[in-house]
């Protein structure tokens, strides 16, 4: 009799599967004590992280920020592989204005006056939402004024399941009972004061949009925001692109052990309550078997699961099976719970004499059931927040879409996003359709010029590129987040194990989760999702280190015997 190594096969070769992959392979004796496979159901690894070319630029179409580089390990592996500085241009590699350009439809273009006490406000009321005191929030000739309005809202949002988007919207409504009148505008066509800062409220709403992947804020819980932690420090882009990342992951893992195309169309396990069966005893002592797309199947002894929240939630239906035995009500109850968005990305390349005048633009639109709307603009441009170049002068401009809007976007045809885009740009950057007083500012292309000249050159959209994560069977979506109903115990339910302990028929450790949705405090992040592969791998490590000190005393030798026999060839 032989006896079989224990078999690891990771689902997913993307950030998280990749990470204990790494960390598993390089474990000192690691290959004379275990078998290693990663099985990914696509044609390349990285998952959401997927670097590409447009326009002459490197862009990514999925994960882009390394959020803060002060102890991020992602910044750490992108330092050491050298992967930070380019001679090509990159995206946002000269991050992000600090001060865009914002105009209201019909090309009124809005004065800091009215621009900075709203986006004070806004961010003030997310600082106290993630647990910073109002005192931590000051700091501007505003703070005073959205300072009370933060205490209103506090004070009302103190009951039942509150949300992130009913408390902002609680802030709002405090800040315009604690401003005083300051008059109706002139020189804004049909924009009242209130109206425009509602508009402008609106913008870092959208934007948040796109950091949480909640389609809309009302879903995103608002207790839960203390508990998400960010990395100090800077947050950039990598020059080389996400893909350096996870390509420096997976240069250490030999050839053949990442196996491509091998889509998993069920998992077989035997819980704790499980009685094994003699088809099973056939099969030898593995007690997790894979199931392929092709027919064929797997024996393994751990399964690390990094696939997505989007593909677990559809795994979990009742016409899927993903899982045989289903999973226990506590893991597929918190699976339901949680929420999981999708965020896409736009890309334009346009043409014309000033495209390197494009403004940094944030769009104030009016609401979607107002009269004053531009007509022709479509739904799906109106919860846009932004519209700028990739970096100053580049050819390629960039937008994000988040929600339903971003699920629409996926299923137009490119000449139709090209006529809704260029629809958006014409009432933004062009003439008041009533001429405004000198209070107003005509602005072409990020030029105070007439708009003669800027009707003489203007800027063409050519070609696009999008990403498309929420139609990706792969995928179905883009990153979690903790919904109205959840909380951050069910990301600590995501990361349990199955079974949890070892009994007579059911070894532990069957099935193990990774990814960023199992991470309680970094979650929607490729750092959660490394960090999450790194504790699966310890797991298993850790685990195996234990029986070994076990085997090596009297009382260990039964249970490293019937180890051992669960892995003979029959």
């Amino acid at each position: 009799m032989v006896t079989k190594k224990p078999r690891i096969v990771i689902i997913g070769a993307g950030m998280a599967g990749l990470t204990a992959a790494n960390k598993l392979y390089t474990a000192t004796g690691f290959k004379d004590l275990f078998e290693l496979c990663v099985v990914e159901g696509g044609s390349r690894i990285g998952g959401r992280i997927n670097t590409s070319e447009f326009g002459g630029d490197r862009i990514e179409m999925g994960a882009t920020w390394i959020h803060g580089n002060g102890g991020s390990p992602i910044y750490q592996i992108a330092r050491e592989s050298h992967a930070l500085e380019s001679e090509q241009p990159w995206e946002c590699m000269d991050a992000c204005p600090d001060e865009p350009t914002t105009i209201a439809e019909g090309g009124f273009q809005l004065t800091p006056s009215i621009v900075e006490p709203v986006a004070t406000l806004f961010k003030n009321l997310m600082d106290y939402a993630q647990g910073k005191s109002i005192q931590d929030c000051a700091g501007s000739d505003y703070s005073n004024l959205s300072a009370k309005a933060l205490k209103i809202s506090a004070s009302n949002g103190g009951q039942g399941k509150l949300s992130v988007g009913s408390f902002l919207r609680q802030g709002l409504n405090s800040y315009w009972v604690c401003k005083k009148d300051q008059g109706e505008l002139q020189g804004y066509g049909k924009w009242s004061r209130r109206m425009l800062e509602e508009g402008v409220f609106a913008i870092h709403e959208n934007i948040q949009r796109t950091y949480t992947s909640a389609g809309d804020l009302l879903s995103l819980d608002y207790s839960a925001e203390s508990e998400y932690r960010m990395f100090p420090g800077e947050e950039i882009t990598i020059a080389k692109g996400y893909m350096s990342v996870i390509e420096s992951l997976a240069s250490v893992l030999p050839p053949g052990l990442v196996q491509f195309g091998r889509k998993v169309t069920r998992i077989e396990w035997q819980p704790e309550e499980h009685e094994s069966s003699d088809k099973e005893k056939v099969h030898g002592a593995r007690p997790v078997k894979l199931h392929f797309c092709d027919g064929s199947n797997m024996l393994a002894d751990h399964v690390i699961v990094t696939v997505s929240l989007g593909v677990l939630k559809a795994g979990i239906g009742e016409d899927s099976g993903l899982f045989s035995p289903p999973l226990p009500s506590f893991k597929s109850e918190a699976i339901s719970r949680l929420g999981y968005g999708l965020v896409n990305k736009l890309f334009l390349q346009v043409e014309g004499d000033d495209f390197n005048k494009f403004p940094f633009l944030q769009m104030v639109f009016h609401r979607p059931d107002s009269e004053f709307r531009h007509k022709k603009i479509p739904w799906w441009m109106r919860r846009t927040a932004t519209l700028w170049p990739i970096y100053s002068n580049s050819r390629v401009l960039l937008s994000w879409f988040a929600g339903k809007e971003a699920l629409e976007l996926e299923s137009l045809q490119d000449e139709q996003i090209i006529d809704g885009v260029a629809t958006t740009i014409s009432s933004f950057l062009s003439q008041p359709h009533k001429q405004a007083n000198s209070n107003s500012r005509e602005l072409c292309n990020g030029n105070m010029n007439s708009m003669k000249n800027c009707h003489e050159s203007e800027v063409k959209v050519t070609k696009i590129l999008k990403s498309k994560w929420g139609t990706d069977p792969l995928f179905l979506g883009s990153y979690s987040y903790v919904a109205v109903g959840s909380s951050g115990d069910d990301f600590d339910t995501m990361a349990e194990p199955l079974p949890k302990h070892d009994n007579a028929v059911s070894p532990s450790l069957q099935i193990l989760f990774a990814g960023e949705a199992t991470h309680r405090t970094h979650y929607s992040t490729t750092h959660g999702a490394y960090l999450s592969g790194l504790r699966e791998a310890n797991r298993l490590l850790h685990h195996y280190h234990c029986v070994e000190r076990l085997r090596m005393g009297g009382k260990g030798r039964k249970i490293m015997k019937d180890e051992r026999e669960r892995r003979q060839h029959f």
